[in-house]
């Protein structure tokens, strides 16, 4: 399978899988649990682009232009990525009988992304630790990629009746 193809075959999944991590995420919401809030992740990729990689606390960097929309392209992109990776994990059969359990494992395994990287360069510390209640916080993040992972398989499900 071609670049091309795979991200045209992924396109669809990452964002419809992004979709539904953020349904989630507004229903927390709802219910009063904090999510993450992507213009954090848009003003992290703004500092980045100036050469600053880490922040003591993200929130308490200087705002970069654009941010909340940065964030939300950002966030969408990072779908389309993992669903790429789930397709050359599993290769390109599954698109035409997705699976749940490979999509659930690519969806849990995506959390070593904001585990591993994203909080520590945050001001979080890896797997939360610099926060007030990292297991809690670890245990949300893995949910919520696990929620991703359902959204792969349901995605690619849709995709496969039309």
């Amino acid at each position: 399978m071609t670049f091309s193809a795979m991200f045209l075959a992924a396109l669809p999944i990452g964002i419809g899988a992004t979709m539904v991590m953020d349904l989630s995420g507004l229903l927390l919401r709802r219910l009063g649990v904090g999510t993450l809030n992507f213009a954090l992740v848009g003003r992290w990729a703004g500092h980045a682009l100036e050469g600053r990689m880490w922040h003591q606390a993200i929130a308490k960097a200087e705002p970069v232009r654009h941010e909340l929309a940065w964030g939300w392209v950002i966030h969408y992109g990072i779908g389309v990525l993992f669903a790429m990776l789930l397709v050359v994990i599993v290769g390109e059969g599954w698109l035409q009988a997705p699976m749940l359990w490979p999509a659930l494992g690519v969806g849990m395994g995506t959390v070593v992304a904001p585990l591993c990287f994203m909080q520590p360069v945050m001001g979080a510390g890896f797997f939360a630790l610099k926060t007030p209640a990292p297991a809690r916080n670890c245990l949300k993040s893995l949910l919520t990629h696990l929620v991703f992972g359902v959204g792969l398989f349901l995605s690619s499900a849709l995709i496969t009746l039309f």
